[in-house]
């Protein structure tokens, strides 16, 4: 039996990443996604999960690229001199390998953003993090120990095929990205396990990542083993206003389109997919 999550990231970023998550799960086959404690639209995001009861919803642990969930003061080493984190994962990457940034300060901050989203009221299915820092060494430990803490009883393992690209042109710095994330993950799945998680078998989307148009994702759909697989997704609305806002080369609304379209649904269905959230994962 083959068994899917599709995971949207991102969730409490921005209102129209909200929407575009809202539109994916209604109208699409998004059943999980992953909320941003220091997103601009949080309360945003927060209201939209109240109403859409059959989507799974998980913390989005952030490092980079967003406003800390802690005052700045209390976190001295992992913001700028704006009391914003670090602008990019490379960045803090240096910046953590180099000892600058104190593994205290990732805790306190951490804990912050999980007791943040736990105060909802909304029911966590998993853990998961912005830019997967949340498997490097060190960090994982943390992140491991506060699912437990938490009761939080599934996290992501970003651990895509090294060889594995559904059709997506070759690109140098993602292909090492991808292969150094996956030995990462990989090593994180067996500590992840033993610290009584639940974990996907298996994971698509990083090489692709916030450009997986549709027939990049039906390779992946095709390619999906017995056992179950997670998807990450970067679905949204207003392409011209999100890459205004943020920058980033992503396709937001091809991706939203891809998780809606019918043909999608259809090869969902004659696959025999069968689509589940990590709340189904966690219940073993």
């Amino acid at each position: 039996m083959r068994y899917l999550i599709i995971n949207a990231d991102d969730f409490g970023l921005h209102p129209a990443i909200n929407d575009g998550i809202r539109h994916g799960h209604t109208l699409g086959c998004i059943t999980s996604t992953s909320l941003m404690a220091g997103g601009s639209s949080f309360d945003h995001a927060v209201s939209t999960a109240r109403e859409l009861n059959n989507l799974g919803v998980g913390i989005h642990l952030t490092l980079v690229a967003c406003a800390p969930v802690c005052n700045p003061v209390e976190i001295p080493t992992l913001v700028d001199n704006d009391g914003l984190l670090t602008t990019n994962y490379l960045e803090f990457m240096k910046k953590y390998f180099t000892n600058k940034i104190s593994l205290a300060d990732i805790q306190k901050e951490l804990e912050a953003q999980v007791q943040k989203v736990i105060s909802t009221g909304i029911n966590i299915t998993h853990v998961d993090s912005h830019q997967h820092l949340h498997v490097l060494p060190g960090i994982l430990d943390l992140v491991l120990r506060l699912a437990v803490k938490y009761d939080i009883a599934s996290i992501r393992i970003p651990r895509e095929a090294y060889f594995f690209s559904g059709g997506f042109p070759f690109q140098v710095y993602r292909t090492i990205g991808k292969w150094g994330l996956t030995t990462l993950a990989a090593a994180a799945k067996q500590k992840a396990l033993r610290m009584g998680l639940a974990v996907p078998d298996y994971f698509f989307g990083m090489l692709a990542g916030g450009n997986l148009l549709e027939p990049y994702l039906h390779r992946i759909l095709e390619a999906i083993p017995d056992g179950v697989s997670e998807i990450m997704i970067h679905p949204g609305i207003k392409n011209d206003v999100l890459k205004q806002t943020f920058g980033w080369p992503y396709h937001w609304q091809q991706e939203l389109n891809a998780v809606t379209s019918n043909t999608t649904l259809k090869k969902l269905n004659d696959l025999n997919i069968n689509l589940i959230s990590f709340k189904e994962l966690g219940n073993g």
